[in-house]
């Protein structure tokens, strides 16, 4: 019957195809696939309205994966609409915007169709329905919204009867009334409703023109911003974004004879912005910040889409341990109601906020945060990225890429740049702990800044402690030997010891200046608390999360998978957090408020340049904790959003990272560690190939010229440089770093805690609110009080810390 290869002929043309064959096959094929069609079109029906297309609430729990911590997410209001009250505007919007052809097409477009068949069957990217019909379908009818190639063949079918037996104004308003708009809002109701508190009946053309926008993906057209589920959909893109969009919308709708030439030019004049979003009360105190939170790492580490998540129907364990939650919020509301008082010192207690993170050492688990007052009328989670800077909670990681890579010198193995490198001892090395010490490169030059002046570096309070070990240096949060022993080091060494230790690069400032070593970026508490886990897990680093598994319908959908790496080797990881341990458990220590008898604690202080934030970072050998606390009015209605000077609040001089967040901190993890196993640090391990290093002018000792025991006392004094420091607070500061409260009555405190200006990160989660502006070229640092900027001759350059 197939006469191939063909009978009777010879060479080539016995293994070419006859006409009759080619055509017998083709036809043969298209009938076989005509009837597989009409056979697939006859037995598909068009499938109820799917419950999917129903919002349900989404069950967040507690760490114990039974108590409740909240129910949100899919309770939107939806209310379904008739085809009559449905504005034409709106019908005219999304025909121009999504399928002109709407009202005449079968429903289906072959052409996008085959694109997007194609496109999945090789892999490549995965495409939607290009017809209002298919989306309908998406949306309505079916519950399997996977982009997967038998979906979309599923698809095209339904699509196909649903375009021959349903009337186009049923389609039309069974699509308005499921698609999703944003903000959890499902159908054209609950859009005009959520964006501008009206009836859709009330909707102007232009503002159709902008809920037709949304349609393309609302995550990127909401002018408000989505940050918690993408960090680049902020406010400003997405507004510029739709904006763009709209005014197309409204173009397209004047050129298919919606609008007139004039009602465009109208409407074009201003563009209808929608009203912010609106605060569920079921989200008050921390609710709002750990679902928050929580929802953002669920958006950004799982495929959950936030259109399905907003659909409802998950259960959501979080990492989050409710004693501690409310411990946490307790010790900060202590501190709140004894010393903040905005009636009686409306100038300097007004905007003060704490922020907070407690994460699990041995996991990565975020055990509990603090976000704010409440987050109905705080809206920025101070646990997550804030603008706020670290100061000198930042130095450990200074200190961890000086024993790991070494400073470049003039001896040892050879850099690609020509240098050598040498790895520092932090109790055998010495750096000059001069006040307004001039800072220099590695090479010995002098660095200058953009204008060519000298950078000088100062200490807080102007102390000046001559040669110091690094130990020492950090114990009374020295700040120039800190800030040439990250020159010495390399700023990008710097940079990547803190990355390693969990800190997001894009928190980091990338300008290789000296004040970097003073924590002038911005990670978040979170981050911090993670990064500072590290040291306590002796080097081996874990992302925090917040979320350990969801479900649907029973099944898992998400589930956390623990995966650490070695990210200092144990000696290096062990010695840090040695000297940390110095810094509370030393008299003259910054951090000794934090000090918890009977339980090893390491930790660091930290303020910034001016006063404008101050830190506690800590960790036992269980818990690592972050505290912060800055001035920073995040209304939504004020334009010009920045971060205020701390002096005078709470009735202190000046705040410091020694004060009230370590008083914090202390309190909290009391209360957290009741209870649980007391365990210790492991002894610091030997540093191979570690050296006695001396840098920033620190001239090294004379070396002994006999071995033998004087018989009589020298009367010359001792070259040995002290690891006490030299200096005292000038006259008239009264305060002594380890005496709490700290109230000069005027005068500056005289403790040595400092930091520097550092950030915040989004990491599990992305903020929700504004953002504050910073910026490391705008802050100075002062050389008084807690001034910690370094000083160039003809001023101040960049910030820095003060201790």
């Amino acid at each position: 019957m197939i006469d191939y290869p063909r009978y009777g002929k010879y060479g080539w043309r016995r293994w070419v195809p006859s006409w009759k064959l080619v055509s017998g096959l083709t036809l043969t094929f298209l009938g076989a696939l005509m009837g597989a069609g009409t056979i697939a079109y006859a037995m598909v029906g068009i499938p109820n309205v799917d419950d999917s297309a129903k919002a349900q609430n989404n069950v967040y729990y507690y760490a114990d994966g039974k108590t409740q911590l909240a129910a949100t997410g899919g309770e939107v209001n939806r209310q379904i609409l008739d085809f009559d009250a449905i504005p034409k505007a709106m019908q005219d919007a999304v025909v121009s915007a999504e399928n002109k052809t709407f009202w005449t097409d079968s429903g289906i477009d072959p052409r996008g169709i085959g694109r997007a068949v194609f496109n999945m069957a090789r892999g490549g990217q995965t495409q939607g329905g290009s017809t209002i019909t298919q989306q309908y379908v998406k949306n309505n009818r079916l519950a399997d919204q996977s982009q997967t190639l038998s979906r979309k063949v599923k698809e095209l079918f339904i699509s196909m009867r649903v375009g021959n037996e349903l009337e186009k104004p049923d389609i039309m308003a069974g699509y308005l009334n499921t698609a999703y708009y944003g903000r959890g809002a499902y159908g054209l109701q609950a859009a005009a409703r959520t964006y501008y508190d009206k009836d859709a009946s009330k909707l102007t053309p232009s503002e159709c023109a902008f809920l037709a926008a949304l349609l393309k993906g609302a995550t990127y057209y909401d002018p408000a911003g989505t940050t918690d589920v993408d960090t680049s959909a902020t406010p400003e893109a997405n507004t510029d974004r739709a904006v763009k969009r709209w005014s197309w919308i409204l173009g397209e709708m004047t050129k298919d004879g919606y609008l007139t030439s004039a009602q465009q030019a109208e409407f074009s004049k201003k563009f209808p912005m929608p009203d912010p979003p609106k605060r569920n009360a079921a989200l008050s105190g921390q609710t709002g910040y750990l679902v928050g939170l929580a929802k953002s790492y669920v958006l950004n580490n799982s495929d959950i889409t936030a259109e399905q998540l907003a659909q409802g129907g998950y259960q959501i364990f979080t990492t989050f341990e409710k004693p501690k939650v409310e411990a946490l919020e307790k010790s900060v509301k202590k501190i709140t109601k004894e010393y903040i008082d905005v009636k009686k010192r409306p100038q300097y207690d007004t905007h003060v906020q704490f922020g907070g993170a407690s994460v699990d050492t041995a996991t990565g688990a975020i055990v509990a945060i603090y976000g704010g007052e409440d987050a109905t009328k705080h809206f920025t989670n101070n646990a997550d990225k804030t603008g706020a800077q670290v100061g000198s909670t930042f130095k450990p990681f200074v200190l961890a890429a000086a024993m790991e890579d070494g400073v470049r010198a003039k001896d040892g193995p050879e850099e690609q740049d020509g240098s050598t490198r040498r790895k520092l001892d932090p109790d055998k090395s010495r750096y000059n702990g001069k006040d307004d010490l001039v800072i220099k490169r590695y090479d010995g030059s002098i660095w200058h800044d953009e204008k060519g002046k000298e950078w000088k570096q100062d200490n807080e309070g102007d102390q000046s402690y001559g040669p110091v070990s690094l130990r020492r240096a950090m114990v009374v949060s020295a700040n120039s030997p800190f800030v040439q022993l990250g020159m010495d080091v390399g700023i990008d060494k710097v940079r990547q010891a803190a990355m390693d230790a969990g800190l997001k690069k894009d928190s980091l400032i990338q300008a290789d200046v000296p004040s970097f070593s003073l924590g002038i970026s911005e990670p978040s508490a979170i981050r911090m608390a993670g990064a500072y886990a590290t040291f306590a897990t002796n080097g081996e680093q874990r992302e925090p999360f917040s979320v350990k598994e969801v479900k649907k319908g029973g099944l898992s959908k998400y589930k956390h998978e623990d995966k650490s790496k070695q990210a200092f080797p144990t000696a290096i990881a062990s010695n840090v957090t040695d000297v940390l341990k110095s810094v509370v458990e030393d008299p003259e220590g910054t951090g000794n408020n934090a000090a918890i008898p009977g339980r090893d604690v390491a930790g660091k202080t930290g303020t910034t340049d001016d006063n404008m934030s101050a830190w506690f970072v800590g960790y036992t050998p269980q818990l690592s904790t972050a505290i912060d606390m800055f001035r920073f009015d995040d209304n939504e209605k004020n334009t010009k959003r920045e971060f205020l000077p701390m002096y005078n609040t709470g009735g202190q001089t000046s705040i410091h990272g020694s004060s009230f967040p370590s008083r914090i901190w202390k309190d909290y993890m009391t209360q957290a560690l009741e209870g649980t196993e007391v365990m210790r640090f492991p002894e610091p391990e030997k540093l191979e190939d570690a050296e006695a290093v001396f840098g920033g002018g620190a001239a090294s000792p004379k070396p002994t010229p006999t071995e033998q025991p004087s018989q009589s006392p020298s009367g010359q004094p001792s070259t040995e440089p002290s690891q006490r420091p030299t200096g005292r607070p000038k006259p008239g500061k009264t305060c002594e770093v380890w005496e709490w409260p700290c109230d000069t009555g005027g005068q500056d405190g005289g403790t040595t805690d400092g930091g520097a200006t550092d950030g915040g990160t989004t990491d599990s989660g992305g903020t929700t609110g504004g953002l504050p502006t910073s910026s490391p070229t705008s802050t100075t640092g002062g050389n008084g009080g807690n001034g910690n900027g370094g000083k160039t001759d003809g001023g101040t350059f960049f910030g820095g810390t003060d201790g």
